[in-house]
């Protein structure tokens, strides 16, 4: 009779565990936004190396602009000292001329060879005049074409140094935005060691892994071999946590669990390490939002059985190791995703 009542008991209970179970099709959804995160982040992070690139290049051109309007100024001024110099002969030219003129009227009288004579150098001293009127348009034309692609040049070292400028703010924009997230995480690290500071390090871990905090839970902290019911003082640890994680409201929470690769042989309604390690998260999960203000929203518990060890030796040791539950703290990335769009 003592016994019918106990598997009476045990299948209710594990009845209860079964549907507070996460349905495998949510854990993939969430398995797969996590990745995508993943996936944004180098994405990100491709986009600033590229956007260095950018500005170097940006950089280069506006160097070779300024080199094409010194040599512009200089062709501008070499130009400036001819026209100066024509203008002058071009006044001498009318001086002399004006002196043909006098000598003309003053020899009408005489040798008319004499006359012819002076005709022919003031025929020639008139063409000579033409040309270099027609010199004098040329370079006008010429300065003023020099001038006009002057201020393209100009309007161009404008408009280029403008992209740059923008360029550049969005290059600091972003990297102040990852200097951030980055001085978040290392500040969670730095909340999260100090909560959990009176357990050893056989017993946990806190580990920053770029743009993540990593709590690794050894086993021997919260569960005996084979269970998933957490031992009081892995209640205790886990409950300092979530003190730190209600104070942070921008971190989302992502909960393994992690078996080694020997066959889970227990009795029950569990039939291998995958339901272990699935059962051994949720545990977790449930203590971390019991009496705390936690939005449920930000955690996701997964189950990673034997096929995520952190060693691949098959020794005591090893198997050891892997038998862990880690809890992933990871900062939202919406500001990010916000200046992409």
């Amino acid at each position: 009779m003592f016994n019918r009542i106990n598997i009476l008991l045990y299948a209710v209970l594990i009845a209860c565990i079964l549907f507070s179970c996460v349905p495998a099709r949510q854990f993939n959804d969430l398995k797969e936004r996590n990745l995508k995160c993943e996936e944004e982040r180098e994405n990100l992070k491709e986009q600033v190396k590229d956007l260095t690139v950018k500005n170097t290049e940006l950089a280069s051109e506006l160097e070779q602009i300024k080199k094409q309007i010194n040599s512009l100024i200089n062709d501008t001024t070499v130009m400036g000292v001819s026209l100066r110099k024509i203008t002058k002969q071009y006044d001498q030219i009318n001086k002399l001329n004006d002196e043909l003129i006098e000598k003309q009227k003053e020899l009408v009288k005489g040798n008319t060879e004499e006359t012819r004579k002076i005709l022919a150098e003031l025929q020639a001293a008139k063409e000579d005049l033409n040309k270099k009127e027609d010199e004098l348009r040329t370079l006008e034309r010429n300065l003023d074409e020099k001038r006009k692609n002057l201020e393209e040049l100009k309007a161009d070292l404008e408009t280029r140094d403008k992209e740059l400028d923008a360029k550049n703010a969005e290059l600091i924009e972003l990297q102040n935005i990852l200097n951030r997230k980055d001085s978040v995480v290392n500040a969670l690290k730095n909340k999260v060691m100090d909560a959990l500071l009176g357990f050893g390090s056989d017993e946990l871990t806190v580990e920053q892994k770029g743009a993540k905090v990593y709590v690794k839970l050894e086993e021997k902290l919260l569960f005996k071999s084979g269970s998933f019911t957490v031992n009081p003082k892995g209640q205790k640890a886990i409950q300092k946590l979530a003190k730190v994680l209600e104070q942070n409201q921008d971190i989302n929470i992502m909960i393994e669990g992690h078996t080694d690769n020997v066959p889970y042989g227990g009795s029950g309604n569990l039939k291998d390490n995958w339901d272990l390690s699935v059962k051994r998260a949720t545990s977790v999960l449930r203590i971390l939002l019991e009496g705390s203000t936690i939005d449920p929203k930000r955690i996701t518990a997964a189950g990673r059985s034997e096929y995520l060890p952190v060693e691949k030796e098959d020794t005591k040791e090893a198997r050891q190791k892997n038998r862990r539950t880690e809890i992933i703290l990871t900062p939202k990335l919406d500001e990010l995703l916000e200046i992409l769009e």
